[in-house]
Formats: structure tokens, sequence, C-alpha cells
């Protein structure tokens, strides 16, 4: 089930990956500017869940006074300080998002990319809600679990354009037969939910809270019935 999180599973999934990776573009990049675009202006202090290597990381800290960077993985927080030198208000840590301790607004922005989908949803939407100051942006985008033709004909379409993408922005058609297998493994035990069944829930816990200010999707990039969506929600000042 979606949210069954295992960190130590994670962790090794992720700590390897890191280890193989030799690039910071994938099909979540796609989304980039539209995530940037709805940071708010005088933004003073952001915070990302699940930040990777750091590359988002680097982009809100050329538009926000302090970033916090959070992962479960140390050799991917190890790569991000590496690449992010230069970046002197961006301050990454290790953390278990699940047992670390949201400050009651405190954020400007938070973001999460291809993260929740490991975690109980419901119960990090929640959290992140009441991180944010008043008039602050959730920024999230994550995977979904396709329904219908529509979906497997986007999917089908994604096998040609993926590569296109990807040779464009890096050089190279496909990952490394090593990082294929540990994406592949690590794909055995993802489990995403549907989009009308995401949209239940962020209309459960945000409704009443955050304005949805923006929002689209595509496909995942892969062979996979997964695909991607992005949405901005803006916390209202009397909530």
């Amino acid at each position: 089930m979606p949210g069954d999180f295992d960190a130590g599973i994670i962790q090794t999934d992720f700590d390897r990956l890191a280890l193989l990776s030799r690039d910071s573009w994938d099909h979540n990049s796609h989304y980039g500017d539209f995530l940037l675009k709805h940071i708010p202006q005088n933004c003073e202090s952001a915070l990302e869940i699940g930040c990777g290597m750091g590359a988002f990381a680097r982009l809100m800290a050329k538009r926000a006074g302090r970033v916090l960077a959070l992962d479960l993985s140390p050799q991917m927080i190890q790569i991000a300080r590496e690449r992010s030198r230069e970046y002197a208000n961006i301050d990454f840590r290790v953390a278990n998002i699940l047992e670390w301790e949201f400050p009651a607004g405190q954020f400007d922005c938070i973001t999460s990319i291809a993260t929740l989908h490991h975690l109980p949803m419901e119960e990090m939407l929640t959290k992140m809600k009441g991180a944010l100051k008043a008039n602050g942006t959730l920024l999230v985008l994550d995977l979904f679990q396709g329904e219908g033709l529509p979906d497997v004909v986007r999917s089908a379409l994604a096998v040609i354009v993926s590569p296109i993408l990807k040779l464009l922005k890096t050089g190279r058609v496909r990952l490394s037969r090593a990082e294929r297998e540990a994406w592949a493994e690590h794909g055995q035990r993802d489990v995403y939910l549907t989009l009308s069944q995401v949209r239940k829930k962020q209309q459960k816990v945000l409704v009443d809270h955050l304005s949805r200010t923006g929002g689209g999707s595509s496909n995942g990039g892969g062979i996979l019935p997964r695909r991607s969506a992005a949405a901005a929600f803006r916390r209202s000042t009397d909530s």
C-alpha cells in the first residue's frame, strides 16, 4: 500500500542510486519552471522534503533567503553538499521526515518532489500545511498510477519522447545498466495512488486551509503506466 514506509529499505535504495547516478536531470526536471514560478516573492525561508542530490534546492536558493533541504539518504546529502558548495544559504540535513519535528508556521515555501508516494500522504500534507506561514506556498510534484486508455496512450508516447529529451539534456539516451537495475529493484517496492485518489486526499486535508494556484500532469517518462503531476497550493491568512 502507498505510505507503507520502510526507512531502512528506502535509504539503502537511494544510497545505492546516489553512488551510481551521473546526471542531475530526469523527467521530474521538466516541471522545474512550473515549480519555480510559484515560489513566493520575498521568500525568506524554504523547505524541501526529499531533496536528493540538491538540484532543485539550488534553484530555490536563488529565490529564497534560506533553504533547508532534507533527505533520508546520507549518500544523497553528501553529493548535494559537494555540488552546492557555493550556496551558503542551503542547509542540507539527513532526516527521516516521519520523525522530524515540523516547526509551526515557519516556511514561506515547502516543496516535495517525487517523495510523497513513499509516505502516508494525509499525515504528510497535514504536517506540511501546519509548517507554512500565512500566504505560504506548498509545491508538490509526484508520481501517480495511470487510469484508463488516455494514460496508456500517453505512456506509449513517452517511450518515444523521453529518450529524446534525455539525449538533449544529458548527451545520452538511457541510464547505465547498473542504474537501470537499481531503479528496477526500487520500483518493485513502489506503489502509487491514482490521480483521483490523490485528489481525494488533497481535498480532505487541504481544502479548508490552502487554495490551489496551479497544476498540471504529464507522463512519468517510462514504459510503466505512471505519470507525474505537479500542484501549487497557497495557505490562507486566516487558517
